[in-house]
């Protein structure tokens, strides 16, 4: 079941060297209790995509719906109402440095009228749940990126909203911390259910928490799909930038003398632990070539691919029934 879908959706920036059309005909469909990543390098609109789910930004035409709710018709007032149920965490933390961080955390519930005692049991649970609680009267300014962020994340957690849009909220960690808060999105995602949008520009973000991802480029989805399918065979240019950073490692791996090739594609740890190609020499006496190899770590899973040539053709076809008998592999002749 959906909990968000984006119909059609496209915004344009009047400016004045004309106008910017910042989203193109943007259609999503984010599910319940999923953690979706939309992911894109610097200026593909992921910024303006996200503040027009919780309408901060009105789109130039489309629509969204959340919860079956068509927010384009809905009134300010049922707005406001409406974006308690979604909250956002950002690159920046945007804590109150004059309040401490019980006080950040009471903070949201203040606004929506619950009494003062509530409030505070209220917002030493969330610390607690952020792994905080020892730190409820200490000031923001006092606390590294890392604790900041889950200050914030408390804070969002306030109101029991139903969505968690996180904003490039690790980008101004460092890795050890940047892991860290992504384990503690999944481990809230887990335990309440919560349907959580990771906008980044990370493809290391977006394999360590994500179901699901679309890849954003130039105000226009180029490519979406299960995180692991993305990983082992991207089709679009700018996902093979984004997986590949340094250059697509599958091109030019073959040379001319290694015609009957073919590649294998392995989904699932039992798969890429599986020590296939030794297999393949003891079950059917073919030797192969490994032109090239690549595997990485998806979640708890272990993706990748394998490029491999034989000095015949029937060695090529035999390979080709071989792998594909086992589960979870794909195989394609190159």
């Amino acid at each position: 079941m959906e909990a968000i879908r984006i119909e059609n959706l496209s915004k344009t920036f009047q400016t004045a060297d004309g106008p910017v059309h910042s989203l193109k005909d943007i259609n999503l469909e984010i599910n319940k209790g999923e953690i979706f990543g939309i992911i894109g390098m610097s200026g593909a609109g992921k910024s303006t995509l996200v503040r027009s789910i919780n309408m901060l930004e009105r789109p130039t035409q489309g629509r969204v719906f959340v919860d079956g709710r068509d927010l384009s018709v809905l009134s300010e007032k049922e707005l406001r109402k409406f974006r308690r149920e979604v909250t956002m965490i950002f690159q920046s933390f945007n804590l109150l440095a004059q309040r401490t961080c019980l006080r950040n955390v009471c903070f949201p519930l203040e606004l929506a009228g619950t009494p003062k005692a509530e409030a505070k049991t209220k917002a030493l649970e969330l610390l607690k749940m952020v792994g905080l609680e020892d730190k409820a009267n200490v000031y923001p300014s006092q606390l590294s990126g890392g604790q900041q962020q889950r200050v914030a994340i408390a804070r969002a957690l306030a109101t029991e909203p139903h969505f968690l849009l996180c904003d490039e909220a690790t980008s101004a960690l460092d890795p050890k911390t940047t892991a860290s808060i992504l384990d503690l999105i999944k481990e809230i995602n887990k335990n309440t259910g919560i349907t959580v949008l990771v906008i980044t520009h990370q493809m290391s973000v977006v394999e360590k928490i994500c179901d699901r991802v679309a890849i954003l480029e130039e105000g226009s989805v180029v490519e979406m799909g299960k995180v692991s399918e993305i990983f082992s065979r991207p089709k679009s240019q700018a996902a093979k930038n984004l997986v590949y950073p340094d250059g697509d490692q599958t091109e030019g791996v073959l040379t001319e003398k290694q015609r009957n090739s073919i590649r294998v594609v392995f989904n699932g740890a039992e798969a890429a632990n599986t020590p296939l190609v030794a297999q393949l020499a003891l079950e059917k006496g073919i030797k192969a070539n490994i032109a090239h190899a690549a595997t990485r770590s998806v979640g708890d899973q272990a993706y990748g691919s394998l490029f491999l040539s034989f000095e015949s053709v029937a060695d090529r076809d035999i390979a080709i029934e071989f792998f594909k008998r086992i589960p979870e592999i794909g195989v394609e002749e190159l």
